[in-house]
C-alpha cells in the first residue's frame, strides 16, 4: 500500500478568505516502510503572509517572493500522490487548501480526493486518546517521537514527524530511519521480509553436566517430600526412558504406546517408597 505522509503551510487559516499554500511536503511510504521519495515546495502565495501564520511558521514574505508559483508545481505535485493514500493531521484544512488551489487550474481534478483517499490522523488519534491533547507536539512526546527540531512549523519536517507518529499510533514502529534505511532502498520499492535459514544456523547446545544433573534430581526430591507427589519432570523422564528401550528393541509405535500407557498407569513415587515396619 503506498501512502503519502503530507502537510502544507499557509498564509492565514481561512482558505474561503483568500489564504493561500506557501509550502507544500510530503513523505512516501510504501507497506509502512519508507522509500526515500520526498516532495518538498515553497510555493509564492502572491499576497502578504499574515503575522499570526508568521509566528507559527517563520516564512516571510521576502523569501516567498522569489518561489514558483502553485500552478508551476502542480502537475508535480498531483504526480507525486496520484493513487496514493494522503495521511494528514487535521486533514479537512490541508485538503480545503489543495482543493483551493486545484480549482484555479483547470486542467487538474478540482478535489484532491478523485485521485487519493485521505487518512485524518487527527481523527485516528481523538478515537484512540479520548479527552486528550492530541495535536503534534502531544502525540510525539506521547509515542516517544523526537520533535526536538521543530521550534516552527515546516512542512516536510511536520510529514516526517507525522510518519513516525502515526507507524507508533498503528503498528509500533517508531523510527522511519529516513536517512540511512531510506537510502539504502531507495528504487528499491517494497522492502520484503527476509525469512532466516534456521538449518544454516548452529545452534549451540548446552547440557548439564553430571553435579548440575544431580542438584536437579536433588530439588526434584525435596519438591516431592514437601508436597507428597511425584513431580511432572519425574513422570516425564520416566516416560523417555519408556519410549527411547521402546525404540532400542525395536517394538512397533503400537507397542511403544502400550509400554507408555503401563507407565502413566504405574504406581506413583510416593507408592512405591518404603513403608516404615
Amino acid at each position: 500500500m503506498r501512502q503519502i505522509v503530507l502537510d502544507t503551510e499557509t498564509t492565514g487559516l481561512e482558505a474561503s478568505a483568500g489564504h493561500r499554500i506557501i509550502e507544500v511536503g510530503g513523505v512516501e511510504l510504501e507497506n509502512r516502510r519508507p522509500t526515500g521519495r520526498t516532495f518538498h515546495r515553497y510555493i509564492n502565495p502572491e499576497r502578504a503572509v499574515d503575522a499570526g501564520a508568521l509566528e507559527v511558521h517563520g516564512i516571510d514574505n521576502e523569501f516567498l517572493k522569489d518561489q514558483p508559483l502553485f500552478s508551476a508545481i502542480a502537475d508535480e505535485f498531483v504526480e507525486f500522490v496520484k493513487g496514493a493514500e494522503l495521511v494528514i493531521h487535521n486533514a479537512d484544512f490541508d485538503v480545503t487548501f489543495i482543493n483551493h488551489e486545484l480549482k484555479r487550474l483547470p486542467h487538474l481534478p478540482a478535489d484532491i480526493r478523485e485521485n487519493c483517499t485521505v487518512l485524518d490522523t487527527l481523527l485516528l488519534a481523538r478515537r484512540m486518546h479520548p479527552g486528550q491533547r492530541n495535536n503534534l507536539d502531544a502525540l510525539s512526546r506521547r509515542y516517544h517521537v523526537d520533535s526536538s527540531k521543530r521550534e516552527l512549523h515546516g512542512a516536510l519536517l511536520d510529514a516526517q514527524i507525522l510518519a513516525e507518529v502515526y507507524l507508533a499510533m498503528t503498528g509500533g514502529q517508531v523510527s522511519l530511519s529516513l536517512d540511512s534505511e531510506a537510502d539504502a532502498n531507495r528504487g528499491k520499492g517494497v522492502t520484503e521480509i527476509q525469512q532466516i535459514d534456521r538449518d544454516a544456523v548452529a545452534l549451540k547446545v548446552i547440557r548439564a553436566n553430571a553435579e548440575e544433573q544431580a542438584a536437579h534430581q536433588r530439588f526434584i526430591a525435596k519438591i516431592e517430600q514437601g508436597s507428597g507427589h511425584e513431580c511432572v519432570w519425574t513422570q516425564l523422564d520416566a516416560l523417555d526412558a519408556v519410549a527411547s528401550a521402546a525404540r532400542q528393541t525395536g517394538r512397533s509405535e503400537s507397542d511403544s504406546a502400550e509400554i507408555l500407557s503401563s507407565a502413566r498407569e504405574a504406581p506413583s513415587h510416593g507408592d512405591l517408597a518404603p513403608q516404615p515396619a
